[in-house]
């Protein structure tokens, strides 16, 4: 917000405030008013008299509510707000309820009305005996919502200032904080295989950097050092003690740029066969060293190679919006260390994820001591099964892992871009095993601590070439292979049916940029209730782009978008139901589809429950004439040419 005055330059104070909260000023960009505000402001004829206390008068409680206060069931009186007079005084512990909102008044305080209505409560317990004190507990649980309040603070940093479709509406972006070692601590709701990934970068970055100074700034979206593949790009901060300069813990976030580079628009080729042809590498590269900033490189990085970006300009605006979102996490951890001390957020930090150890290994201990396996499949572009096995051996009875979890049988490396590295795999495990826990559990590495993971080499865990062009694809590995991974553990551990098993990835663009979106579907039933329908499941959670949004800003109509009836499989619990979403292309484009579970495989159901429907794949030329498509296709539209995509349903739970 901007004083708005005839005689203030309101650029110049708008790009002060700018500087002041993110740390740049976008000076190539125009600035943009979205809101005028007037104040108006008035006399009445007589002020208002102030309020008064009354004489006292009792009142008897409309009801009672059962509450539990300082671990105690109590059944306490509950007054309709609406019943109150000025005068009426009663003490705690009560509820007072109106439309709008519920107010507790705690034992040991009084409530009495004034005559304006108001209610003025008062602490009538005197001494420090009804004080409470804070147990481990109940500090861990504070320091729990503390952090992921930084993180999700970032996000909202990260949205405001980014540019592109997909990061400031679709919302495919994870932001996250991490001990000086780079361990994952917590994190807002964002994307699930950002996260549980994005600890390998960091840990990369501090290997090859053990000398990180204050302002430091670093981005990577290498595979092969804790990236997911190279449309999602991480910025690293580190976090230093303003006053010895000793690193204390980092920030990050994953952002997904729709256009990276690459043999076609939205850097996710179908026919991808090295990660050369997949976009721009980036590896390591310094954005700010020792204060200096390395941006113009950046920009050479972006435009030279093979397939440059064709979007550098928004690529840079986001990767500012980025380390704004860094700045701001930066910041908040070091008002909370000047709140409660280093000594206090460190031995939190080390609670929660010792927390997590603990709930998972307790989680795991319920099966007992067993042997359980499952092997889906993906669908490669020529036809081809995808083998993805597990085997899971649970060891209740030991003090080391309480479980072994071992992709041997899954299928070696593949031609196309299925292939998935470690990260990837580390981060569909790390969620597996949040689903297990019952409670609100922060997402955090402490959780893997309860596992040992073997990852043979092959389509898990692809060998690194010596250059780009000699190493395997992976374009798809993050967005399916992640999925697949997450349908076997969930096989294996017999408590939910299939969801929908991919992200129904749709990209388009020409020389000029590149859009990109994952579509929702149906998800899985489970022992105790049917799936939801018409959601992003399992490692995705991002948004759909407003229609409003997509056809303002990009040359599409959209004229479907809309529940698929009877997708989902039936069951004693059916499974969720896929969507349809149909669009119009007003431009001559490239389109590029990867989605999975198009045949033979569909999602399965589970103790008897009926898979899910397949997902279908259609265009309608201008022309009239229509083709289903392949999964995983490649092809140049035109104006007035129709795309249909109906998404899977989720598989069924139990027999009917």
């Amino acid at each position: 917000n901007v004083p708005f005055q005839e005689t203030a330059n309101v650029i110049a104070a708008f790009e002060n405030l700018h500087h002041k909260q993110f740390g740049y000023v976008h000076r190539d960009m125009p600035i943009e008013v979205t809101a005028l505000r007037v104040e108006a402001i008035g006399q009445t004829a007589e002020p208002l008299p102030s309020s008064q206390r009354c004489p006292t008068k009792q009142i008897h409680p409309t009801d009672q509510a059962a509450c539990r206060l300082s671990g105690q069931e109590l059944q306490i009186p509950c007054f309709d707000r609406i019943d109150l007079a000025p005068g009426h005084t009663f003490t705690g512990p009560a509820l007072i309820a109106d439309i709008h909102s519920t107010i507790l008044v705690e034992s040991g305080w009084q409530c009495e009305m004034l005559s304006g209505g108001e209610l003025l409560l008062t602490d009538i317990a005197h001494g420090a005996s009804d004080q409470l004190v804070a147990s481990d507990a109940v500090m861990l649980e504070i320091f729990n919502h503390l952090f992921a309040g930084i993180a999700e603070q970032m996000g909202h940093v990260l949205r405001r200032t980014a540019l592109s479709v997909n990061v400031k509406e679709r919302l495919d972006y994870s932001c996250a904080i991490f001990t000086a070692a780079g361990e994952l601590v917590a994190n807002a709701p964002h994307v699930p295989v950002h996260l549980g990934a994005m600890g390998a970068t960091v840990r990369a970055v501090l290997a090859e950097n053990p000398a990180l100074a204050p302002g430091d700034v670093y981005v990577s979206n290498d595979p092969y050092r804790g990236g997911s593949h190279l449309p999602d790009v991480t910025v690293v901060t580190p976090v230093h003690d303003p006053a010895t300069q000793k690193l204390l813990f980092f920030t990050a976030c994953r952002a997904h740029h729709a256009e990276i580079g690459g043999v076609r628009p939205g850097s996710m080729p179908p026919s991808s066969r090295n990660l050369a042809e997949e976009g721009v590498l980036i590896s390591n590269f310094a954005l700010v060293r020792n204060g200096v900033s390395h941006e113009d490189e950046l920009r050479r990085l972006l435009s030279q190679p093979s397939y440059p970006s064709r979007r550098v300009e928004e690529n840079l605006a986001d990767l500012r919006a980025q380390v704004a979102a860094n700045q701001q996490g930066a910041s908040d951890l070091l008002a909370l260390v000047e709140r409660y001390s280093l000594a206090v957020v460190q031995e939190k930090m080390r609670g929660i994820q010792d927390a997590a150890t603990t709930k998972v290994r307790q989680a795991l201990a319920k099966f007992g001591n067993q042997i359980r396996s499952f092997t889906d499949y993906l669908e490669t572009a020529d036809g081809k099964s995808v083998p993805v096995t597990v085997t899971i051996t649970f060891e209740s009875d030991t003090h080391g892992p309480a479980a072994t979890i071992d992709f041997t049988g899954s299928s070696d490396v593949v031609a196309g871009n299925l292939n998935a590295n470690p990260a990837i795999v580390s981060a569909a495990v790390l969620y597996v095993l949040r689903l297990l826990v019952d409670e609100d559990l922060p997402l955090n590495e402490g959780a893997l601590r309860a596992v040992n993971i073997i990852l043979p080499p092959g389509l898990l865990n692809p060998p690194q070439g010596e250059t780009p062009s000699a190493s395997p694809a992976v374009a798809a590995g993050n967005v399916e292979t992640s999925q697949r991974v997450v349908d076997v553990l969930l096989g294996a551990l017999g408590v939910a049916a299939a969801s929908q098993g991919t992200m129904n990835n749709l990209l388009f663009g020409n020389s000029e940029f590149g859009y990109y979106e994952t579509i929702c579907g149906g998800s899985g039933a489970t022992a105790v209730g049917r799936g939801a329908s018409a959601v992003q499941v399992h490692m995705t959670n991002t948004r759909s782009t407003d229609p409003e949004i997509l056809e303002r800003r990009l040359p599409v109509r959209l004229w479907e978008f809309s529940v698929r009836r009877g997708s989902g499989g039936n069951g004693k619990f059916s499974g969720g139901e896929g969507i349809i979403r149909r669009m119009e292309f007003l431009a001559p484009l490239e389109l590029s589809l990867i989605t999975e579970r198009r045949g033979p495989y569909p999602p399965y159901g589970m103790n008897g429950g009926e898979p899910g429907e397949l997902g279908k794949n259609f265009l309608r030329r201008a022309d009239g004439s229509e083709s289903e498509l392949p999964g995983i296709c490649e092809l140049t539209v035109s104006p007035g040419d129709m795309l249909t995509i109906e998404t899977p349903g989720g598989g069924g739970f139990g027999g009917r």
